[in-house]
């Protein structure tokens, strides 16, 4: 299908502004800028019960800030599910700022608390940090939830980008610990190793997320060309410490038609599902990269959030 037409003038936007690209600015620049243009295309923020920002214990003795989102007031006799949340951004720029209407979204449509994450970011935190913060502080809302009112039996996981990444390394790293995931909530997620698909060569440039971007947000995040090769960094194809991927958690994927990305997500369900777990996998025609966080200007990524708010509430089990 062509662009949707609302994508296309966002595009056209983005031109005419001669903005420089990511790859152009140093890290803390490039977050500036992302953490200004983040909310311009938002939707509307959701209204809380309340939002809480928590600081989490991880393991190398550091604090990172989260954000809790309770959409109705906690009621102890009835515990209510929850998503940790991670958000995209290369593992370079984002915080629990940038995705804040999205989080509210998911919080008020799938009728559950949210956790989103601020992991650290590269390059002044390289690989694995970003893995460890994200798996640490999902540990922890296991261990705390019932001081929260949410329901253990109940926690998905859930991120965009590089957010989709940390969420589907950190539901094979639950399964290995034995602590129980709902869903896992891939929007979008990065999984290879080498960025050598037909959706990479075919929508190199001139799609928002660039091929030279990419490798600019790799340079920033790895240690070294060898960690292109761990599994935590490429679920899809990394054979460093490759563990089996069955009997993790139910998948529901998004990818967009004009997202380079898109090739990867897909075959990273197809390898899900061959190694015995429930996906499903929507393609959103006409969209690109972070289409997620463009609602407030792209009528058409409504259906997405509701299909995303549907599967988070079939995993908890909401009529």
């Amino acid at each position: 299908m062509p662009l949707n037409p609302k994508i296309e003038q966002i595009l056209e936007m983005i031109e005419r502004a001669k903005r420089p690209p990511y790859h152009e600015l140093t890290a803390q620049q490039a977050r500036a800028s992302y953490e200004k243009s983040a909310p311009i295309l938002e939707i509307a923020s959701a209204p809380m019960f309340s939002v809480e920002d928590l600081a989490v214990p991880v393991r190398d003795g550091s604090t990172i800030r989260t954000r809790l989102y309770q959409p109705v007031e906690p009621h102890w006799a009835q515990p209510v599910p929850a998503l940790v949340y991670f958000h995209g951004g290369g593992f370079t720029v984002g915080s629990v700022a940038t995705h804040d209407a999205l989080c509210r979204m998911f919080a008020r449509d799938a009728q559950c608390a949210v956790l989103s994450v601020d992991y650290r970011l590269a390059p002044e935190h390289k690989f694995p940090t970003a893995v460890d913060d994200a798996f640490d502080a999902f540990s922890w809302l296991h261990t705390n939830a019932a001081a929260y009112a949410i329901d253990v039996s109940r926690i998905a996981l859930g991120g965009d980008s590089a957010g989709g990444t940390l969420a589907t390394v950190c539901a094979v790293l639950a399964r290995d610990a034995g602590l129980p995931v709902a869903l896992q909530l891939l929007i979008y997620p990065g999984t290879t190793s080498h960025q050598q698909t037909e959706s990479h060569a075919r929508l190199a440039d001139g799609f928002l997320l660039s091929a030279t971007t990419i490798q600019w947000f790799f340079t920033q995040y790895l240690r070294d060309v060898d960690d292109r090769c761990d599994w935590r960094f490429a679920p899809l194809d990394g054979t460093r410490g490759a563990p089996a991927f069955g009997g993790v958690a139910p998948a529901w994927i998004a990818i967009a038609e004009y997202d380079p990305l898109s090739d990867e997500g897909a075959a990273y369900a197809d390898k899900l599902r061959a190694a015995g777990n429930a996906v499903t996998l929507e393609r959103y025609d006409g969209m690109i990269h972070e289409f997620f966080k463009m609602g407030g200007y792209v009528p058409g990524v409504a259906h997405a959030h509701a299909d995303a708010a549907a599967a988070l509430r079939a995993a908890f089990g909401i009529g």
